[in-house]
């Protein structure tokens, strides 16, 4: 869908969410489409903690990525944001406000999200 705004043309943002019980945990997926990318936050509850974006660079074969807010030694957001922007050629924003108590969780949790884009494409 595209809005028109004093004479120009935008994309309008489109929601879409998802949830899954992985390793017996609800893990709740909140897609924003947005103009050239997307944002996308996975968690529990609802809590925003850290935020990363990554993007394609045409110096390096592995996108840009950078923490926005959060702790720092989470290096959760900013390796998936990095990884789903070179999946998909997009600016990615990312906010992972999972534990990481369980390293297969972060694995199962990727799983899922490109299954997601590999059913859904539109909403990315």
């Amino acid at each position: 869908m595209t809005e028109t705004q004093n004479g120009a043309m935008f994309d309008a943002i489109s929601v879409h969410n998802f949830s899954e019980k992985i390793l017996e945990q609800a893990v709740h997926f909140h897609v924003m489409k947005l103009s050239g990318g997307f944002f996308l936050w996975v968690g529990s509850t609802p809590v925003l903690s850290n935020l990363a974006v990554s993007m394609s660079s045409k110096y390096d074969s592995m996108p840009l990525s950078t923490l926005v807010m959060g702790d720092p030694s989470n290096t959760a957001p900013n390796s998936l944001s990095q990884r789903l922007a070179k999946k998909t050629k997009k600016q990615v924003f990312v906010s992972y406000s999972l534990p990481m108590t369980d390293s297969n969780l972060g694995l199962l949790v990727e799983n899922r999200i490109k299954k997601e884009l590999e059913l859904h494409p539109e909403h990315f």
